[in-house]
């Protein structure tokens, strides 16, 4: 954090900017309440420790002053002047905390470590909150499908380390999911996530949200910044679609990667970010670094645990399931008592290719909630594409006596006793194999 230390005495500022600056925080010095407002306005601080005793000025009063510059800081008053009336009074006018004078390292540290703990837990509380209201229903990292069980498996190992990843597959399978399940899974969980889209923003833009500007760093910039990078300190940052990054900035993220350190945008000051990195595409980036868009170095820092996520199609022994988790979660939205889905329904789903994967699932459950008007989804509650198949569709089906291979026939009759089964495991043991078996084929089919 940034902290200012406020008293007319150096000795008392050289001293707690000394212990402070040990634990890491950054500290600026101010003698007197003109100097601390103008400090304050000039540059933004996360907390200030105040003396109520400044060469004849109050500290009191000033109290209310710097809080109306930034009313989000916190202040720490101390004075040699010790009682309940001057602690009383300090908190009433806004003090989060007090120490009396003399006081030793070890109380400073104290009280600093109790604010920090109290803003990482309000983060906290405010990110679950922010999650349970919002649009995204809960996700279990658990699969039946053995190839994304390892996949799983894979990311709880991996989350326990401060490992930079990179999560690829298409669009809508879930990437930014499995981000946030690693970033809970980590030492960092306590800290912030925070999420930066890469094609969201112009070059310029986006590396001011990434690193942060300074006043006048550009038209617009009416005041600092902290940035998503000093944001996410000590947590995770995501970095979605990561070969949307331009060139330009590249070189920038490669050193956040390989130094922990960069600068805002129009300062020369470096600064140094504590972040586990993880970034997800849906490109083939070492095609990308073939032709030139982007860079070697930075693809091999990024690529150190790279994790596959396959799409809907390839995992729909996890349909049912997952479908029945969207249901629940809009449910609950729409003040609906549903219980599932009608077996035609769910079958429906089921032989479906689903070329938005979960994206798409999850839009379709959402539009059958609210369609539905008994206690269950049925059929007709979803698109017509689900469940009306084209002609043309059902005229490339093989069929027996034709002039088709085995194995041509082999497979249509999987594909339809999958459109008929409730579930997978019910489908192989009507076609008399094992669920591993029929996995395979259908992955097959798939492709």
């Amino acid at each position: 954090m940034r902290l200012l230390i406020i008293d007319d005495e150096e000795n008392i500022r050289r001293t707690t900017a000394v212990v402070l600056e040990g634990m890491g925080h950054e500290t600026a010095g101010a003698e007197s309440p003109a100097a601390a407002l103008k400090r304050l306005a000039a540059d933004p601080f996360d907390l200030a420790f105040l003396d109520l005793k400044l060469d004849g000025e109050s500290g009191l009063d000033l109290l209310p002053e710097l809080l109306k510059i930034a009313p989000r800081l916190e202040v720490v008053v101390f004075t040699a002047y010790a009682s309940v009336e001057t602690a009383v009074e300090a908190m009433r006018r806004g003090a989060v905390d007090y120490i009396p004078k003399p006081f030793t390292p070890e109380q400073i540290r104290r009280v600093l470590n109790r604010l920090v703990e109290a803003r990482k837990l309000r983060e906290r509380v405010a990110e679950l909150e922010s999650r349970l209201s919002s649009d995204a229903p809960a996700s279990e990292l658990t699969s039946s499908e053995p190839a994304m069980q390892k996949l799983f498996d894979l990311a709880s190992k991996a989350a326990a380390t401060p490992a930079t990843m990179l999560l690829l597959g298409e669009s809508g399978t879930g990437k930014t999911v499995l981000a946030r399940a690693i970033h809970t899974a980590s030492p960092q969980k306590e800290n912030a996530f925070v999420t930066v889209n890469c094609p969201s923003l112009s070059r310029e833009l986006l590396e001011s949200e990434l690193f942060g500007h300074v006043k006048g760093a550009f038209t617009g910039a009416v005041g600092d910044a902290a940035g998503k990078v000093a944001v996410a300190n000590g947590g995770t940052l995501f970095l979605d679609e990561i070969a949307e990054l331009p060139l330009e900035l590249q070189p920038k993220l490669l050193r956040l990667l390989q130094e922990k350190e960069y600068e805002r945008v129009g300062e020369a000051r470096t600064r140094r970010a504590n972040v586990r990195v993880i970034a997800a595409t849906n490109r083939d980036l070492e095609r990308e670094v073939q032709e030139g868009r982007f860079r070697e170095d930075l693809y091999y820092r990024l690529n150190v645990v790279s994790l596959q996520v396959p799409p809907l199609r390839e995992r729909l022994g996890d349909l049912p399931g997952i479908a029945q988790s969207y249901l629940a979660f809009f449910a609950r939205q729409c003040g609906k008592r549903l219980q599932g889905f009608s077996r035609e329904a769910m079958q429906a789903l089921c032989a479906y290719a689903w070329p938005g994967n979960l994206r798409e699932l999850r839009n379709v459950v959402e539009r059958a909630v609210i369609l539905a008007g008994a206690n269950e989804v049925a059929l007709e509650d979803l698109p017509e594409k689900l469940w009306q198949p084209s002609p043309r569709s059902e005229e490339r089906g093989a069929q027996v006596g034709a002039r088709v291979s085995l194995e041509e026939l082999e497979n249509e009759h999987i594909t339809r006793v999958v459109q008929i089964a409730s579930t997978m495991e019910e489908a192989a043991r009507i076609l008399g194999i094992d669920p591993a078996t029929l996995y395979r084929r259908r992955k097959k089919l798939a492709r």
